[in-house]
């Protein structure tokens, strides 16, 4: 179950969050100020942050740069009442990976959730599935039915395909296109013939 840090000073408010989290399948941890989420963070090592900015004792925004100093991969949200476009423009400066303004959709709050920890989970793995298919990034493996090291060649060539689309065999060739995407016609081995 993914730990959900709820940093709000709000009694009513964090008590609702974590309600909606809690039927959501997360597990809510509550702070009311930022020494509390400190300790919190350190000590439950939460997948995600949800933060105030407007605290008792040290803003979000210095908090948010806080908990990313000591985990750069953590997914954090800023949930405020500050609505200025300099406010969001700072959240994002200082690390914020969402920006949410008061009163927030419970709905969509759990939706940004769970892109956000499938983003970083992703992230983390360095791997792409699609059905069978994994994509290992870091290794350059393509696991299937049998597990096989790709040529470079062959492991791009599957990185820049589109799941769900058929590549043709003038797709395969390079070079690649401006998108990423491979290009061209003929093979190399087709001149031989």
């Amino acid at each position: 179950m993914f730990g959900i840090l709820i940093v709000e000073d709000d009694f009513s408010t964090r008590k609702l969050m974590s309600i909606v989290l809690r039927n959501a399948g997360f597990n809510p941890i509550p702070a009311e100020n930022s020494t509390e989420a400190i300790e919190l963070f350190e000590s439950k090592k939460p997948n995600l942050v949800l933060c105030d900015i407007m605290l008792p004792d040290m803003s979000g925004f210095r908090l948010t740069e806080h908990f990313r100093r000591i985990n750069p991969d953590i997914p954090i949200i800023i949930v405020t009442a500050k609505q200025s476009p300099s406010d969001k423009h700072y959240g994002f400066m200082v690390g914020a990976d969402d920006y949410m303004t008061k009163p927030v959709d419970e709905e969509e709050l759990v939706l940004r959730i769970k892109a956000l920890l499938r983003r970083a989970k992703s992230a983390f793995e360095q791997k792409l599935t699609f059905n069978e298919l994994e994509l290992d990034y870091k290794l350059q493996f393509a696991n299937s039915v049998i597990t096989e090291k790709l040529s470079k060649t062959g492991y791009q060539l599957v990185d820049a395909s589109v799941p769900g689309e058929i590549m043709t065999k003038e797709m395969t060739v390079s070079p690649w296109d401006s998108l990423g995407r491979v290009s061209g016609t003929g093979y190399a081995d087709e001149d031989e013939e």
